[in-house]
């Protein structure tokens, strides 16, 4: 079994945990979503993920897809992180609806 850990290894996880948070969070409303603690808990994890993965590609690789929000991605993890408690649904439930799509299709055309 072939276990390498290279940029499209992580790659896929992150396209993994885009579809996830799409996929769930697809038609869903702010309200719906922020009573819905098991999907919020769900997605907080999924997005700090992405952020993990995203740190563990190449230096190059980031310098040549340079389209990736890379320091957005990082930025909003560390305020789920470090902020967990005070986490601002609305900027969150922002950044599910509108770049989460953007980002994983630009994920999928990385792949291509």
């Amino acid at each position: 079994m072939d276990n390498k850990k290279d940029n499209r290894y992580y790659i896929n996880k992150i396209i993994t945990d885009l579809v996830f948070i799409t996929y769930h969070t697809e038609n869903l409303t702010i309200e719906e979503l922020e009573e819905n603690e098991i999907l919020v808990d769900s997605m907080m994890f999924r997005l700090i993920q992405i952020s993990e993965n995203s740190d563990r590609l190449t230096e190059d690789f980031k310098e040549n897809h340079r389209v990736i929000p890379w320091r957005a991605v990082k930025g909003l993890r560390n305020r789920i992180v470090h902020e967990y408690g005070n986490v601002d649904m609305s900027v969150v439930y922002d950044t599910v609806k509108n770049d989460i799509p953007e980002l994983l299709k630009e994920f999928r055309n990385i792949m291509e």
